[in-house]
């Protein structure tokens, strides 16, 4: 079993990208092989590994679909609407809280009114 060549970090030769960097140049791995890997050493815990794929190789982002629109677009609005008032917050509900503010301090909003 062969082994991935391993360079520290921000010391990868040209022609290898993460996937962030693909993805900033508008490209996906497209089903290839990892190609390498960098380390970035830490002092109390394991490196960290981030990995590479060549760049000539990689293969355009897919467009969205008109279908893939609706769907992020429900998905975003199931995110606002609180599950107990089931208005449009207008931002994304925290799962911590997992309702609105209002909903979660109802007191806090009398005060303040």
């Amino acid at each position: 079993m062969a082994s991935l060549p391993t360079y520290p970090w921000h010391l990868a030769p040209d022609g290898l990208a993460t996937v962030r960097q693909l993805k900033a140049r508008g490209l996906r791995p497209g089903g290839q092989d990892v190609a390498a890997q960098l380390e970035r050493p830490r002092r109390r815990r394991g490196p960290l590994v981030a990995y590479l794929y060549e760049i000539d190789r990689a293969k355009p982002v897919r467009p969205m679909t008109p279908a893939k629109w609706a769907a992020l677009a429900k998905a975003n609005t199931a995110r606002r609407t609180c599950p107990e008032c089931s208005r449009d917050a207008g931002y994304v509900i925290p799962t911590s809280l997992g309702m609105c503010v209002t909903c979660a301090y109802p007191d806090e909003e009398q005060r303040i009114a």
